[in-house]
């Protein structure tokens, strides 16, 4: 008997599910920041045992859109919402805003299991555990609640097992050697971006897409030239700072993180162009892969 299904990832920004990925695969397939909104696309994680393959996607964090941008990231989201054979709903409960209710009532009106994550239990105690279980169970009476620490790997022991009892019996859907479905230029645009994220303050983040033109191994050395596109001339300045050495210190550090991950010596370029308000622009964002 062999058990395979989706099991979807969601909640709202900065509540943990790129952190849970990565904790459930034990591999780095998410970048991950304090910054709302570091998830921009759907990443499929895909973890493989003999007799079960339980494929992982996680999406960006729920919100409001405000731009074209966002609205093709909440796309993803709501594609994640028709297609699951469980939901992991990860919940901050640190935070003390309302909880985002399109999400609520669609997990609510949605036929399949939902496992709810009370997260961040390492910044927490039990009294606030107890007034959340009690909120989370009215709200979503059907979900089995578990309290976790995604970062610190409390209770994350406790998912795998509960996901293989809940997924149904099918033969796996993808490669048992596949780990994901995203390419190796995804996770080098995805690994600068998130060092832009790590380095630099206020709008400059969200104001940046990473392309690799360049992907290519020759005598074990990973040859990449990628391509940091800007809104605004002055935020090519600040990126790139003076002499040059913002934007080096991004390369360094993405080119340690990248020659763990593939486990071969990096050699990185990167630079910066500006595309003018390329968030706004249906074009732009489609040849980013925004569809």
């Amino acid at each position: 008997m062999h058990k395979a299904g989706f099991v979807n990832i969601v909640g709202k920004p900065n509540a943990g599910k790129s952190t849970l990925l990565n904790q459930l695969m034990g591999e780095k397939l998410a970048i991950v920041t304090q910054k709302a909104q570091t998830t921009r696309h759907r990443i499929f994680g895909i973890y493989n045992e003999e007799d079960v393959q339980i494929v992982f996607s996680d999406t960006p964090g729920v919100l409001e859109p405000k731009y074209e941008l966002q609205e093709k990231m909440m796309d993803f989201v709501k594609d994640s919402l028709q297609d699951a054979d469980v939901f992991l709903f990860i919940v901050d409960v640190t935070d003390k805003e309302e909880p985002n209710e399109f999400l609520v009532d669609k997990l609510n009106k949605i036929p399949v299991p939902v496992l709810l994550l009370l997260n961040k239990m390492d910044v927490s105690n039990q009294e606030i555990l107890v007034e959340k279980v009690e909120y989370w169970h009215k709200k979503i009476e059907k979900a089995e609640i578990l309290p976790i620490s995604a970062l610190e790997g409390f209770n994350t022991e406790l998912i795998l097992p509960k996901l293989k009892s809940l997924l149904p019996e099918n033969p796996p859907y993808y490669d048992k050697e596949q780990f994901t479905d995203k390419s190796e230029r995804f996770f080098v645009n995805e690994t600068i971006r998130e060092k832009i994220l790590l380095n630099y303050d206020k709008e400059i983040p969200y104001s940046v897409e990473v392309v690799t033109e360049l992907f290519k191994e020759k005598e074990g050395i990973i040859f990449i030239d990628s391509i940091i596109y800007v809104e605004r001339d002055t935020q090519k300045g600040i990126l790139i700072g003076h002499k040059g050495e913002a934007i080096k210190k991004v390369g360094t550090e993405a080119r340690i993180d990248l020659e763990k991950f593939f486990d071969k010596k990096i050699h990185i370029n990167l630079f910066v162009k500006v595309k003018k308000d390329w968030r706004k622009n249906e074009r732009d964002l489609k040849n980013f892969g925004y569809r």
